[in-house]
């Protein structure tokens, strides 16, 4: 029997495509250390984790499609202590992480042939719902040399087409660790009011930006593109939650709120223990960031000082959330990363990395590149950098 060619288009995953050979290390006895995913080995805060413990109702019952009220509540609190008050609950849709929500979003902005504008490299899972959706997702190139920050006004302008739906960003970014500046999102503002498009923000990592740089939320300009402007945010990263599969669309479009909900109805509704517990996040105390904050800096000055000191290796200075996207002295980086899995070990360790390649859409970038998320705490950071710089002396000593 023939599947879908939509389904042919899926593309695998470059976090997670490489797990069968980490699995088959891990049966050999093999500790690797995951530097691939974005998967926080921070503390969920214990007021969340009490839900769990004292969970009583029985049985387990579906919550409203648009969210269980109670956490919607939360999170309008959340928003308005961010300076934001005028996001109401009528403009919030929860979903099953923010990864529903970029899908239900570009299900609801574009018909299949439309394209939508992102920043190489991007945040791999637009390549995925962009497929299932049968659009195309249109790259601009950054560049490491500068951070990979935006490029001017008129190099974005000239990939516009009459197909074009929507420009896509995320900030603080995933997978280069960049966070945008004001002017940066002020320009991406004035492109979609002259052009008539959507602006869809991702940012599941606003609280992480580092040497006194502050985010700029899609919300501070709201009001100008309220018909165009829709935000993607997730409780995942913020509150080391990512089982939870917690995300937020927020949008003041009306008609595109009531579609958006109709699809949510589809699917019926997003877990309720997990709405419970997410739904103390007002109660989450300022400590718990500051702490959180000073680890996730630590852990990048480690990983950016410790990667400048391998010979051939160059990575921007990632300035939020908690990835950075580094060259490495090679030519295959994907092939190198399996390497690592199937044949490296330094005292039965090793490390695992994402291939960048799959991060970008423009055909050919990113062979030599690796994302890197340093979620790991400090011994292990450093112990998993030091295997990478064995395994990077090995590899181009013996491997052609």
């Amino acid at each position: 029997m023939k599947v879908s060619k939509r389904l042919l288009q899926v593309p695998a995953s470059p976090i997670r495509k490489l797990v069968p050979y980490a699995q088959q290390a891990k049966k050999q006895g093999v500790k690797i250390y995951h530097l691939n995913i974005g998967d926080p080995d921070i503390k969920t805060p214990e007021v969340m984790l009490e839900v769990l413990r004292n969970w009583q109702q029985n049985p387990i019952s579906y919550t409203q499609s648009q969210g269980e009220p109670e956490f919607l509540e939360a999170v309008e609190t959340y928003y308005h202590r961010l300076g934001h008050d005028f996001v109401d609950k009528a403009n919030i849709l929860i979903t099953n992480g923010s990864s529903e929500g970029i899908a239900m979003t570009m299900f609801a902005i574009a018909n299949a042939g439309d394209e939508i504008i992102t920043f190489d490299p991007f945040y791999a899972n637009y390549n995925s719902f962009a497929a299932i959706n049968e659009i195309t997702i249109t790259p601009v190139l950054t560049s490491a040399q500068n951070g990979f920050h935006l490029p001017d006004k008129k190099t974005i302008e000239k990939k516009i087409t009459k197909k074009t739906r929507a420009i896509i960003y995320c900030n603080p970014n995933n997978p280069t660790g960049t966070v945008y500046r004001k002017e940066e999102i002020e320009m991406l503002i004035e492109l979609v009011k002259k052009y008539r498009l959507f602006l869809i923000a991702d940012e599941a990592y606003r609280e992480f930006t580092y040497d006194g740089k502050k985010q700029v939320s899609l919300l501070t300009y709201i009001k100008k593109v309220p018909q165009q402007g829709i935000l993607i945010d997730c409780v995942s990263k913020r509150y080391s939650l990512c089982g939870a599969r917690l995300g937020m669309l927020i949008s003041f479009n009306r008609k595109l709120m009531e579609g958006v909900n109709r699809i949510a109805q589809g699917r019926l509704s997003a877990g309720l223990i997990s709405q419970k517990m997410a739904a103390q996040l007002t109660k989450v105390s300022k400590g718990y960031f500051k702490q959180v904050y000073k680890e996730y800096e630590k852990r990048r000055n480690i990983l950016y000082d410790n990667l400048r000191k391998i010979p051939g290796v160059f990575v921007p200075k990632p300035e939020g959330a908690f990835y950075a996207v580094a060259h490495l002295p090679l030519k295959n980086a994907e092939e190198f990363c399996r390497w690592l899995l199937t044949d490296f070990r330094l005292d039965n360790e090793t490390v695992m990395l994402a291939p960048a390649a799959g991060f970008y859409a423009t055909p050919g970038l990113g062979k030599n590149e690796v994302r890197i998320a340093y979620v790991l705490k400090i011994e292990d950071l450093k112990k998993s950098l030091e295997i990478l710089k064995e395994a990077l002396k090995v590899y181009k000593k013996n491997i052609k």
